[in-house]
C-alpha cells in the first residue's frame, strides 16, 4: 500500500467493522423485487421509491452486489482524491457497497463491510438534498459531526455525490471518507473528482444492457 500523505497507519491499532454482509460471496439468483410493504425499517414514502429503484435497476441490468467495475471506479476515485476509502453505494434496504476500495486488512486502519443502515453516514444528505455534499472537516458543522460513522470509523472529511438516473430517480452515491480532514483550499477540487466519479457510473450503468 502507498503511504497515505495524511496519515501514517499504526499496523498495532485493532482493525475495526461497521455491522458487515460480504456482498461478493451473495448469491447472484433470479431478480426478485423486495416486499416494500413488509419492510418495518421503510417509511410511507420511501417504500415506493425503494420499489421504483430497484424496478429501474434490474430494468438496467445493474448488479446490487459487489461488482469488480464499480469496485474501480470506487478505487479511481479515491485515488484521484487522495482518500482512503471510496464507495459506490445503492440505496436499498441497506445502503449496499456494490463498489468499494479501502486499505488492506492488516493495514491497522479501520476495515468497513459492503452494507451499512440507511441512516448512518451522509449519504442520506446526498441523497435527500440531490447534489454534492463536501465536507473538507466534518467536525467543521454541528450538524454534520453528529454521526455514526464519525464514532464508529473516526471520519473527518466526506465528499459525495449523487446518482441520478435520466427518469429522475435517485439510485444511489458515490463518495470518499477519510480519517484526516482536508485543507479548506482542496474542497472544490475534491468535489469535482466524486462528481465526475458519479458521472462515470451513471455513463457505466447507461451502457448496461436494458432488460
Amino acid at each position: 500500500m502507498s503511504q497515505h500523505p495524511y496519515r501514517t497507519p499504526q499496523a498495532a491499532l485493532p482493525a475495526q467493522s461497521l455491522p458487515r454482509r460480504d456482498m461478493r460471496e451473495a448469491a447472484r439468483g433470479p431478480f426478485t423485487p423486495p416486499d416494500t410493504a413488509a419492510l418495518p425499517s421503510q417509511s410511507a414514502q420511501q417504500a415506493p421509491e425503494l420499489a421504483q429503484r430497484y424496478e429501474l435497476l434490474h430494468r438496467l441490468g445493474v448488479p446490487t452486489t459487489a461488482d469488480e467495475d464499480f469496485d474501480d471506479l470506487a478505487q479511481d476515485m479515491a485515488t484521484q482524491a487522495g482518500f482512503l476509502y471510496g464507495f459506490v453505494n445503492l440505496f436499498l434496504e441497506e445502503q449496499t457497497f456494490v463498489g468499494l476500495h479501502q486499505p488492506p486488512a492488516d493495514s491497522g486502519f479501520v476495515i468497513v463491510g459492503r452494507t451499512m443502515s440507511r441512516d448512518h453516514g451522509w449519504c442520506p444528505e446526498v441523497m435527500a438534498r440531490r447534489k454534492a455534499l463536501p465536507l473538507h472537516d466534518v467536525h467543521a458543522s454541528p450538524r454534520f459531526s453528529g454521526n455514526a460513522v464519525v464514532d464508529a470509523v473516526g471520519i473527518r472529511s466526506y465528499f459525495g455525490a449523487p446518482l441520478i438516473h435520466d427518469s429522475g430517480t435517485v439510485l444511489g452515491t458515490v463518495c470518499v471518507i477519510d480519517p484526516e480532514k482536508r485543507p479548506l483550499a482542496e474542497a472544490r477540487r475534491l468535489r469535482d473528482i466524486v462528481i465526475n466519479a458519479s458521472a462515470r457510473v451513471m455513463d457505466h450503468i447507461s451502457r448496461a444492457p436494458v432488460r
